[in-house]
């Protein structure tokens, strides 16, 4: 708990204090340090500041800076594991032990530029399974892990890949306003040894944030390859900055690196101390002239350094501003501020922010002037090779559709073999119930509902796999960025970002993350417009679904078919986004700035473990929410049961069973006519079927029954349910275990339509399910990223009538042909 949590009376003993370096020494310098016992005296009339009893004297805090000290109570150290500290001891003692105990938690960020590693690092370090891939924004959120290693307890945070913290885009302010807000006690710079100029601008502002700094110089082996030579000790000792060289992807120094931010976090790194980057005499000047206005409110400088608030403020950093809109004398900073900001841009002839970026990047030269050489070796020459020919304006476009033909013929056409023995295998157990299990209820739920539900569903985890398969090979070989690069030019055109092809790219895998991964855009209206057209990426909960109904209806073309639906998704998306930038949008796009890093040999466990992630999530999502789905579906089929048709049944059964008259093969076919006759009239009658009346008129328009219609009710929560739901439905004949393809395939023959006419309402399906209604996942996720309801509501309004009208529009003119025809 926090100082300021304590009552008048009430004592603890001091864990750690946090916040900014400069806080730290002035408050440690009163005494609040690791394992002394502060008691709090009395509040202040208006209960700020507080008064503290500590080491034989009284401190007064105010509550903010109270809250950066860390302490724990008698009470708590009693339910804290003690280490095999048992027996007979003072409470004085257990408070002390457990101070001691609660100090050895170390909270770590991992900050760096995207593709730089950190994820990777992260992973490894937490025996976490975060998404990694080799292209800018995969980390969207903030992911925290736990640890234990040389006997201290570690806390993880793998914060979002930035190029900087200037507060530009969204995932520069969320890192920058989590260090300063949670006040990590480390932070771990994961730096890209391949590029290391760019990479340490960022170490830069790390720098001025006045905060402790380990680097961790990630892909090593890569500098080593090219023979490049770093003075890491030398370097360090200039930034200030221990340095560790690390390959995060093998594992290789990282318990070193663990060490170092330990040997940092007990003050006993000799590298490490807090420099400031001289910026030349006129600056620092200004700087020295708005910091001297600072430091008058220590409220300010408690997570922040003066001389960083100075400097932000020269830079004109907006949200640095409103953070000293609560200072007393914020108007005199304020004028300080503009003054010496036009002061240094008469100088200069160029903004402030501008000239500061200029000295960073000037401070890094000078550095890596004295600690690095370059091997004559060429950087990058098989990248530039390769992208020679696949950015290349005549190769690139057909390479990326020969990938894209590719993903989808495997996905189908491999993914067939496994689908088969999956189903054989539900087929069997459906099988074995019925031979085993007596006739009732039970057996009717485990045989129609569960096992046919949730069989429907498995059956498709090999294709999703191998999509998954696909898209992380994309991810992790750095195509995926170039993807973005060659598609750029067509998003312009549409009005949206090059980088908006990333996440509508994901959406392929799953639109949630899909959604959250939007944060890499800058501008406000690329991000709406790109989630609002996301969900026309055909994702994996879809696919089972199309795989179905193309096998069952469109069996000849398959892959065409498959292509087809997706680039019709993706059609539909183009379309929207040209008139949403019409109507909605229509600020211009964001420039495009993204980086292409080099390609890398994707390893084997990392690809096997993105596949068994997804094929975990899949399996959770059919253990959990299919599951009930499916259970509720087979009840409002099975119920009410009407005991003058099952009495009925019986009759006729034992007539035909007592019979002498009839053979037994004729026995059996009357058996089953009866039984299915039986069904039919049953699911006629159950509260399934009376729903479907009821959504019948709206959905007859557009060429479907009233089972599609129930499956599209069902899907809202989540788009394999659909499949499921076909499952429990078509599921009706005891005796005939075929496969819900074949099925479908014998229901629509039996309504005596033409070949052409069932391929229309198949059609139909398939862009209603496309396009209608995303799950309630998207919708949460997109009413969480616009922080209200007005987009997702829209999205679920507009994209279900869009579906209605194009299945519409595709049922009657393709009627009227066949019609004609």
């Amino acid at each position: 708990m926090q100082l300021s949590e304590l009552k008048n009376g009430e004592k603890a003993v001091i864990v750690k204090v946090r916040g900014h370096s400069g806080f730290r020494r002035r408050v440690t310098e009163m005494g609040f340090v690791r394992g002394k016992e502060v008691k709090v005296i009395r509040n202040a009339p208006l209960k700020d500041p507080v008064e503290y009893e500590i080491m034989g004297y009284d401190v007064s805090l105010r509550r903010k800076e109270a809250d950066m000290v860390e302490i724990i109570t008698l009470e708590e150290a009693r339910k804290l594991d003690l280490n095999g500290f048992t027996g007979s001891f003072s409470d004085d003692e257990v408070l002390y032990k457990s101070a001691e105990i609660k100090g050895r938690t170390i909270n770590v960020a991992f900050v760096g530029n995207p593709n730089a590693g950190k994820t990777t690092v992260f992973n490894f370090l937490a025996g976490a399974k975060e998404k990694v891939g080799n292209y800018g924004g995969v980390t969207v959120d903030v992911k925290k892990a736990a640890a234990s290693m040389h006997g201290y307890d570690f806390n993880f945070y793998d914060l979002p890949g930035t190029y900087s913290l200037s507060a530009y885009s969204h995932e520069e302010l969320f890192v920058r306003n989590f260090i300063f807000n949670n006040t990590p006690d480390i932070v771990v710079n994961v730096v890209d040894a391949s590029n290391l100029e760019r990479n340490m601008y960022l170490t830069t502002q790390l720098i001025d944030m006045h905060i402790p700094v380990v680097m961790a110089l990630n892909m090593y082996d890569e500098l080593e390859k090219k023979r490049a030579k770093l003075d890491m000790e030398h370097l360090g000792a200039m930034l200030g900055i221990p340095i560790v060289p690390t390959v995060g992807s093998k594992g290789k120094g990282l318990k070193e690196l663990m060490q170092k931010v330990i040997d940092v976090y007990e003050n006993r790194d000799e590298t490490f101390k807090l420099i400031h980057i001289n910026y030349g005499q006129e600056i620092e000047k200004s700087i020295d002239r708005v910091k001297t206005q600072v430091k008058g409110n220590k409220h300010l400088t408690t997570t922040r350094s003066a001389r960083y608030i100075a400097i932000k403020l020269l830079e004109r950093d907006r949200h640095v501003q409103d953070v000293i809109a609560t200072a007393q004398n914020a108007e005199n900073i304020r004028s300080a501020a503009e003054t010496e900001s036009e002061r240094i841009e008469r100088i200069y002839q160029d903004k402030p922010d501008a000239v500061f970026t200029d000295a960073k990047y000037g401070f890094v030269a000078g550095a890596l002037t004295e600690t690095y050489s370059e091997s004559p070796v060429r950087r990058r020459r098989k990248t530039e090779i390769i992208d020679a020919f696949l950015t290349h304006k005549l190769f690139g476009f057909p390479v990326f559709f020969a990938f894209m033909f590719i993903m989808f013929f495997v996905t189908f056409n491999v993914g067939q073999y496994p689908m088969d023995w999956i189903d054989s295998l539900f087929a069997w157990l459906n099988n074995m119930s019925i031979e085993f299990l007596p006739k009732g209820s039970f057996r009717h739920l485990l045989t129609d509902g569960i096992i046919s539900g949730i069989g429907s569903v498995l059956v498709f985890l090999p294709n999703i796999l191998i999509l998954f398969f696909f898209i992380s090979l994309m991810e992790d070989t750095g195509y995926m960025a170039r993807a973005a690069f060659i598609m750029d030019k067509v998003m312009h055109k549409i009005g949206l970002h090059g980088k908006s092809f990333i996440p509508l790219l994901m959406g392929f895998g799953c639109n949630v993350p899909a959604i959250l991964a939007t944060r890499i855009l800058e501008n406000k209206q690329d991000r709406l417009l790109t989630m609002l057209i996301n969900p026309f990426m055909s994702c994996s909960a879809r696919l089972p679904v199309y795989i179905l109904i193309i096998g069952a209806f469109f069996p000849q073309y398959p892959t065409l078919m498959l292509m087809g639906i997706y680039l019709f998704g993706i059609t539909l998306a183009v379309i929207t986004a040209l008139i949403f930038k019409k109507i909605l949008f229509k600020q211009p796009s964001a420039p495009f700035v993204m980086e292409l890093p080099p390609y890398r040999v994707p390893t084997l466990r990392v690809i096997l473990r993105h596949m068994w992630d997804k094929a975990a999530e899949y399996l959770k999502k059919v253990g959990g929410t299919i599951l009930v789905a499916v259970i509720i579906i087979w009840a409002l089929k099975f119920y009410p049961q009407d005991t003058e048709q099952i009495q009925k049944r019986k009759q006729e059964i034992a007539k035909v069973e007592q019979s002498s008259e009839i053979t037994e093969p004729l026995k059996e076919e009357k058996l089953k006519e009866i039984n299915m006759a039986y069904e039919k009239a049953h699911l006629e009658q159950s509260y399934l079927r009376q729903i479907g009346h009821a959504i019948e008129p709206v959905i007859t328009p557009i060429g479907l029954d009233w089972r599609m219609g129930i499956s599209i009710v069902t899907g809202i929560a989540a788009k394999e349910i659909v499949v499921s739901t076909l499952g429990v439905i078509y599921q009706t004949d005891d005796e005939n275990n075929q496969s819900l393809i074949s099925k479908l395939r014998e229901e629509s023959r039996k309504t005596g339509e033409s070949k052409a006419m069932y391929n229309l309402r198949a059609l139909s399906f398939l862009i209603f399910i496309l396009i209608y209604f995303p799950c309630v996942g998207v919708v949460a996720a997109v009413k969480k990223e616009t922080n209200g309801w007005k987009w997702p509501v829209f999205l679920v309004v507009y994209t279900t009538g869009l579906a209605w009208v194009m299945s519409f529009l595709v049922f009657q003119v393709g009627k009227f042909m066949i019609q004609i025809l």
